[in-house]
């Protein structure tokens, strides 16, 4: 018998992925083939095509919406569509490859004919997930480079004149140099990773040779860097003009050379020149300029205050960028002619950005997602030891609440520092060097360090938005504390996880949000479910993000909350359907909702949905669903599963 692969894959990775997947293998066993799916969802890439499978094909199909590596079916039939031809087109496409219909894929390896440029995605959206995949990638260099350097300085540094040195020749200069590699790869990896977003690998050279232009102040005459904002610029301009070169029409001959040499050499030539000598240029006269303001300023008459806050928010604004560096070389530099008085503030305000955001990260913890909270135990550790980029994390993915709530708190940290005499004789900061006793006025460093983060936190608590507004309003008026969730260890039928009462078969109600008030009712009745509020706010935070009604008359609301304790479904059935937004535009007559805790670690909801989604493709299932009589029958039904 003939075989054919195929790989389904939609943007969330959930519902449709295993749609396709089933409708794929149902229209092969209808015309009399095996089609074998491999699936990329949200649970990671099932059923694995192997190099023989692949050989024994007598086909390609990929239904998907998101990018597939096509290298390894080299030589074979091949049909891209999207997901939803996957589910509603599954017989057409089988029939293309039995009919020979399907263009043979040649791999020449360019990124062209490899890369899903995303055309019908909004230039918006592209920006920001090209950022925070940029970001993604940088925050393992931050992490492991500034915990490093924390590590070597606590245990082998010494204050000197000069700053906390590390002998050399040690085992600690040894790790602090490791550090330092890392911590200078950040702003390359940053900027080579959001280039790569955009054009795909083409744009991985023109984005880490920008990265590291960005990270060389040197090459364009100023003592200080671009910093991490830098690399945000390199990374769109190499990415975009990588793309544009991508689009330009070339001889065949060439097409084979375009991703690894034309593209790579092309856009950095583009980027390096443009950073060098058009960007370049202002930047050096900004940051000389801003020094000479400072040194103006030292010493006037009634500026101390003034100075204070301009030296905490150039600290604060870039975490150990442009502007940071300035005011940091502006202090040490007076070191030298025995002025203490301003590196003190300055000490202050370098570890304030990170401890603050670590803090709040902590305290906060409706304002923050589960990275951010881990993210935040580092820069904890960071701001110990005066590494401002330990904020760098919270600033990428939220600048617009969390660069004004740390800049607030350095401004406020650098002054109390100034009215109250701190001082530091090295060119360090944070209170390491209070610990190692390079500071004056201790006492107050420590004042000035608390203010400023207190008033951090209570910034981000005012910016940033609570996760769960709804909730927290109910926890608020009934002083009631979170449950303990209870981890299960799986389910062997849907129907563990049903209830008598949470199986409707006559849904009264006429609206989308009713019915999930309804449901949302009926979960809270079985005891797994701890605050109503809580949980709807879950479920129509999910349905913000896109709707849940998959199409052919089904709707599979769900939910991840700390509220809920143990899986549970409920099922509802309408006889006129409900306006669910659905994508093919049809009334959902079946309903799914699914509650799964938090921290829930098996990824149930998600195991949930696949199977589902996958019987639900059955249109006699789905019919059966419709006539059941009663609960026991719908319970029959939905234990095939």
């Amino acid at each position: 018998m003939k075989t054919i692969v195929a790989i389904t894959s939609c943007p969330v990775g959930i519902a449709h992925t295993y749609m396709a997947a089933e409708n794929l293998e149902k229209a092969g066993q209808a015309l009399g083939v095996i089609v074998k799916v491999e699936t990329h969802g949200s649970i990671g890439i099932e059923n694995k095509l192997s190099s023989q499978d692949i050989a024994d094909a007598a086909g390609v199909i990929i239904a998907a919406d998101t990018k597939v590596d096509k290298s390894r079916f080299n030589g074979k039939p091949l049909i891209t569509v999207g997901v939803q031809d996957g589910i509603h087109q599954s017989e057409k496409l089988v029939q293309q490859i039995l009919d020979n219909e399907a263009d043979i894929y040649k791999n020449t390896n360019t990124a062209t004919q490899e890369s899903d440029d995303t055309g019908n995605e909004g230039l918006g959206k592209k920006i920001y997930k090209s950022l925070m995949k940029g970001v993604s990638y940088m925050v393992p260099f931050v992490v492991t480079g500034g915990l490093l350097i924390a590590i070597s300085l606590s245990l082998g540094g010494t204050p000197t004149a000069s700053g906390i040195k590390v002998p050399a020749g040690t085992m600690w200069a040894t790790m602090q140099t490791i550090g330092t590699i890392s911590m200078g790869l950040m702003v390359p990896i940053l900027s080579a990773f959001i280039a790569e977003s955009i054009a795909d690998r083409p744009g991985l050279v023109p984005g880490f040779i920008g990265g590291m232009l960005a990270a060389n102040g040197a090459l364009y005459g100023s003592t200080a860097n671009a910093g991490f904002l830098g690399g945000i610029i390199t990374g769109f301009l190499a990415g975009f003009v990588a793309l544009g070169i991508k689009k330009l029409p070339v001889p065949k001959a060439l097409q084979s050379i375009m991703p690894i040499i034309i593209i790579p050499i092309l856009a950095s030539l583009v980027v390096g020149f443009s950073f060098i000598y058009i960007v370049g240029q202002p930047v050096t006269w900004l940051f000389t300029s801003l020094t000479t303001f400072l040194t103006n300023m030292q010493g006037n008459n009634g500026s101390e205050i003034i100075l204070a806050l301009i030296l905490g928010a150039m600290i604060a604004f870039d975490m150990g960028g442009p502007f940071n560096k300035v005011a940091f070389l502006f202090g040490s530099g007076l070191i030298a002619g025995g002025n203490y008085s301003v590196m003190g503030p300055i000490a202050v305000a370098i570890c304030i950005p990170p401890l603050g955001l670590g803090v709040a990260s902590l305290v906060l913890k409706n304002r923050f997602t589960a990275p951010e909270k881990e993210a935040g135990k580092a820069s904890l550790a960071m701001g110990l030891f005066g590494i401002t980029e330990g904020a760098i994390p919270f600033a990428s993915t939220d600048p617009l609440r969390t660069i004004p709530s740390i800049v607030v708190g350095a401004m406020t940290g650098s002054v109390i520092a100034m009215l109250a005499g701190v001082t530091d004789h090295v060119a360090h900061g944070g209170p390491i060097v209070a610990v190692l006793g390079a500071v004056d006025h201790v006492v107050m460093f420590f004042a000035a360090v608390a203010a400023g983060i207190l008033v951090t936190v209570i910034m981000l608590r005012i910016l940033k938005p609570n996760l769960a507004v709804k909730a927290a309003t109910i926890n608020a008026n009934q002083t009631a504390t979170k449950p303990e969730v209870v981890e299960t260890t799986g389910f062997n039928s849907i129907t563990d996880l049903l209830h008598d009462n949470t199986i409707i078969l006559d849904l009264a109600e006429q609206s989308k949000d009713s019915v999930i008030s309804k449901l949302s009712q009926e979960l809270v009745k079985t005891g797994n479910i701890t605050d109503l509020i809580g949980f709807e706010t879950a479920i129509h935070n999910r349905e913000n993000e896109s709707t849940t009604g998959i199409g052919m008359g089904i709707a599979i609301p769900h939910g991840k909350s700390a509220y809920v304790t143990k899986p549970t479904l409920a099922f509802a059935r309408s006889t006129d359907g409900i306006d669910w937004q659905s994508l093919d535009g049809t009334a959902a007559q079946l309903i799914f909702m699914i509650a799964v805790p938090e921290n829930n670690k098996e990824d149930i909801h998600l195991k949930i949905l696949q199977r589902l989604s996958r019987k639900l493709m059955d249109s006699d299932f789905r019919q059966a669903l419709l006539d059941a009589p009663d609960k026991a029958a719908i319970k029959t039904l939905l234990n095939e599963m």
